[in-house]
């Protein structure tokens, strides 16, 4: 027969008292496996008699828990493989280093309950670096502060060795922590091989064990963590080389040229403009000549350096070649152009490049032409154009000086020239 109301309701409580009483249940689960309990017992045909019910109910309810906790297992594992899926895809899919840091504290907070904030430091000749960060409020790479000598991230870097901590007011690690730091914390060394590449650390709102699963999931994240920051780290070494000139140390033209691309795809979206000046030195054939091309390039390691400590840092400096520079100077007008420009041209006046050995003293002076876009050109190769276009006449015809492209009426278009001491 089935089973009426009464002695459903009956069944229910007493399933619900056994499992309430059984403390291996996790308390999250208990929910579910009452829930499964009732969704059978609407389905069952009938009941047992009365005097072998309170046996039958508890020996029902214990099945029943065992295939749930068989069914969480299942489920547990499951989801550890379409997360294990999803960091490969996550990890693998940049070799920009900060996009891969981004991904990995992003999957960090995911992976655990009740997270809070998940920061990573990479670790370099004993030296750790911030490298990013993601809190619970949807916060990114807020600057953290240096990790303490003897705290958890350099103890984790030191060790190489995973450290997790229940309760941070009462642990050691934390004893000169500020009152109000509570939950719990888990440090975990990024692995490359034997080579330890950073620390990731992930703190939590709750005190208490991390659970096995979240462990699992943690210590493949930072597996694959190590190996994807390895690569970037690798891959931004070897970019960095490439567009780097080996004279002076200032990005090259191929960087240049890149760069120069970028700013023109960002005026294109955000509907502004850019400055691009063309700069050569007046008189640097003649260094050559007289003290030899190992002197020039002293010269030009350090008169350029010195230009790039003087500019902003949202202005882009590259050696275009030889004794020539190339100037990009973003969300900039005409007038912020030709001011720039002109302390540039006054640096240069006021500079002087001491001869090692002989003390002898050498004095330079600098050209530069002025090209806007989109005023002067809507892509890279004609702007370059004309700002050389307009450097060339500037040294034609008034050296030391800067001369500003006009509107283009040909190829190049015509140029005004524009004296220092105007």
């Amino acid at each position: 027969m089935k089973i009426e109301n009464h002695d459903r309701a009956g069944i229910f409580q007493r399933a619900s008292e056994i499992i309430e009483k059984d403390d291996t249940i996790p308390a999250s689960e208990k929910e579910g496996i009452l829930k499964l309990i009732q969704a059978l017992m609407e389905a069952a045909e009938s009941v047992p008699s009365p005097r072998k019910q309170d046996h039958r109910v508890k020996t029902f309810t214990q099945e029943v828990i065992s295939k749930h906790s068989l069914m969480t297992m299942v489920k547990q594992q499951a989801d550890e493989l379409d997360a294990l899926k999803r960091l490969s895809l996550n990890l693998t899919s940049s070799l920009d280093l900060q996009t891969v840091l981004d991904a990995v504290v992003s999957e960090a907070m995911r992976l655990v309950r009740h997270a809070r904030t998940a920061h990573i430091f990479l670790y370099q000749n004993d030296r750790l670096e911030f490298g990013a960060s993601l809190n619970s409020d949807g916060t990114r790479n807020k600057p953290f502060a240096m990790p303490r000598p003897a705290g958890l991230t350099q103890t984790v870097a030191k060790k190489g060795e995973m450290i997790s901590i229940e309760n941070i007011a009462e642990h050691p690690l934390y004893k000169d922590s500020p009152n109000n730091w509570s939950g719990s914390i888990i440090g975990i060394p990024l692995k490359f091989g034997n080579l330890i590449v950073g620390v990731m650390n992930l703190s939590r709102s709750i005190s208490g064990e991390f659970t096995r699963a979240e462990l699992r999931l943690l210590g493949l994240l930072a597996d694959q963590a190590a190996v994807a920051i390895s690569n970037a780290s690798v891959h931004q070494q070897v970019t960095e080389e490439a567009n780097t000139d080996l004279v002076t140390g200032l990005p090259n033209r191929r960087a240049l040229e890149e760069r120069l691309e970028e700013e023109i795809r960002n005026a294109k979206r955000t509907n502004s403009h850019f400055a691009v000046v063309m700069m050569d030195l007046d008189g640097f054939k003649a260094v050559n000549d007289t003290h030899g091309h190992s002197v020039g390039d002293e010269l030009l390691r350090s008169a350029f350096n010195y230009l790039a400590q003087n500019m902003r840092t949202t202005d882009f400096l590259a050696r275009y070649g030889g004794d020539e520079l190339t100037l990009i100077m973003r969300d900039s007008g005409i007038e912020a152009a030709r001011t720039v420009t002109h302390k540039i041209v006054d640096l240069i006046s006021n500079y002087s490049f001491k001869v090692p050995d002989n003390n002898e003293r050498i004095d330079l002076g600098i050209s530069a032409g002025i090209a806007m876009y989109p005023l002067h050109s809507r892509n890279a190769g004609d702007l370059l154009r004309a700002a050389d276009s307009a450097l060339y006449h500037a040294k034609k015809h008034h050296r030391g000086s800067f001369s500003v492209a006009q509107h283009p009426t040909g190829p190049l278009g015509a140029v005004t020239i524009s004296r220092t001491n105007e």
